[in-house]
């Protein structure tokens, strides 16, 4: 599958809705996993902006790769970030994965 990666670097990101696990089949609720690896896919919505627009996308992201808390409003960087363009039975899209979402936010002490 093509994957074309996302230059980040003069973007800001943040959560628009934190991690919720990607679900593969919505009839049976069967959770989606990583082809390769077996690990379980979450999917983190975030505002992305870049070039005077604003998008928010779906992004899909291993459960290794979330770091922090994660709630609406914190700036995260993007790790790894591809966009795969799709197309299935007369539908098409571009679906977002990344390697980790990383919280920019310090962490509060115990």
């Amino acid at each position: 599958m093509r994957q074309i990666p996302v230059d980040t670097s003069a973007a800001s990101v943040m959560v628009a809705q934190p991690p919720a696990p990607k679900i593969a089949n919505r009839q049976t609720g069967e959770v989606a996993t990583d082809r390769e690896t077996g690990a379980t896919l979450f999917v983190v919505n975030v505002m992305f902006a870049a070039n005077d627009a604003v998008d928010l996308l779906a992004v899909a992201v291993p459960e290794s790769g979330i770091s922090g808390e994660l709630a609406m409003g914190t700036p995260v960087a993007l790790t790894g970030l591809v966009a795969r363009p799709w197309e299935r039975d007369g539908r098409h899209g571009i679906a977002f994965r990344a390697v980790a979402v990383t919280s920019l936010m310090p962490s509060k002490a115990a």
